[in-house]
């Protein structure tokens, strides 16, 4: 068994007896009325937890009750927190020394999202994670692969969440050879598009299937270069995997399609459709949305997705674009069980996708509105300043 599918206990089994239920539950897309009594729990148990321990969640909670939304439970609390909240904000339910990571959303300038993690939350993240990985079967423990990471290189003071979730995703394939895009140079880091066509024109040539995770944007830069230097197409090893995170923030005005980009990723690396995935969370919610085979963000069933009205705040129905509204009752250590992204978002029942699952998926339309608010991706972006 891989390490991160072993059991993890919640901090306390007496008061989280469901959050344990919930996050104990191994088919990572179960659906039912069983589940959702099981989430409706488990987050009762969530808001008395922090509301115990955190002023402010104690607070938030006397206010009038928010707007409940359908998708996560017309009888569950689920006060509203901006994910932003947290750039300004340090607010746990833990002791300090409780603390087992401590992890920050963005580059080296700009506000950052502080967030604090007890064992327990952290393991639980990871292990939905696995069982991701492990419901696709993208855990090969006696499968080496090489790894190509749009991501940053590891230095000593680092704690991009982006970075630890990549680095992280190695663990479900032994690694023959890793090579980083995002280079550490001792006082930052650079983005090192010839070595990233080096290592992809070397693992072509080796047997091992390559894993390619990370920033979208920098694995289309080096198919960029590629192309304008002229380079024949590379066919990676059969089993190769893509799955990517962060967006393009950053980098609208290059942004392409995603049709477009998987397409062009099948052409110059050989790598089909079906083993391009993209991803979506953030370290305010760490809960991991990965794309089916018909590239459609299925909502897990440790956690329940809505779509706020941007100016109301109101839940809108299936279809309709709003602020996305993430709820899982799996963090004990900071309050943000129910965290409003600034991300633009619609919401389609299951059966609109036509994949095996039947969960609600959400697409993300982009970032809302203007902000000086930075992401890990928006920092790296500007690593690709100056490319052509």
């Amino acid at each position: 068994m891989n390490p991160h599918l072993a059991p993890v206990e919640v901090p306390d089994p007496a008061e989280l007896s469901h959050v344990q239920r919930l996050c104990d539950l191994a088919s990572p897309y179960a659906t039912g009325p069983e589940a959702d009594a099981l989430f409706a729990a488990a987050m009762a148990e969530a808001n008395a937890w922090h509301a115990q321990r955190s002023p402010f969640f104690a607070n938030l909670l006397q206010d009038p009750p928010e707007s409940p939304a359908p998708t996560v439970g017309e009888q569950v609390r689920s006060p509203l927190v901006p994910a932003a909240f947290f750039k300004r904000h340090e607010v746990l339910s833990i002791p300090r020394d409780d603390v087992f990571l401590h992890l920050t959303s963005s580059g080296t300038t700009g506000q950052k999202s502080q967030m604090f993690f007890d064992e327990w939350t952290i393991r639980s993240a990871q292990r939905m994670v696995a069982r991701i990985f492990d419901h696709y079967g993208w855990i090969t423990p006696d499968q080496p692969v090489n790894y190509l990471l749009y991501s940053y290189e590891p230095a000593p003071s680092l704690k991009l969440g982006t970075s630890f979730t990549d680095n992280y995703l190695c663990d479900f394939a032994p690694a023959r050879h890793t090579t980083h895009a995002l280079r550490h140079t001792g006082t930052g880091h650079e983005f090192d598009v010839h070595g990233c066509i080096a290592a992809l024109q070397r693992y072509a040539e080796d047997d091992a299937p390559v894993r390619i995770l990370g920033f979208p944007a920098f694995l289309h830069f080096t198919l960029e270069r590629m192309s304008a230097m002229g380079l024949p197409p590379l066919r990676l090893p059969e089993g190769s995997l893509v799955v990517l995170g962060g967006g393009w923030k950053g980098h609208a005005d290059r942004q392409i399609g995603k049709e477009e980009f998987y397409a062009e990723v099948t052409e110059l690396l050989g790598v089909p459709g079906d083993r391009i995935r993209d991803t979506f969370g953030s370290v305010e919610h760490c809960v991991p949305y990965v794309e089916c085979a018909h590239h459609r963000l299925h909502v897990p069933v440790w956690s329940r997705a809505a779509v706020r009205d941007t100016a109301t705040l109101r839940p809108l129905p299936y279809g309709e674009r709003g602020f996305l509204h993430l709820v899982s009752p799996y963090i004990t250590s900071v309050p943000a069980h129910s965290v409003v992204m600034g991300d633009l978002a619609s919401l389609r029942p299951g059966e609109e996708c036509g994949c095996p699952l039947s969960t609600d998926w959400f697409t993300v339309h982009g970032r809302a509105g203007v902000s000086r608010n930075r992401s890990c991706a928006v920092a790296a972006a500007e690593l690709l300043k100056g490319m052509s």
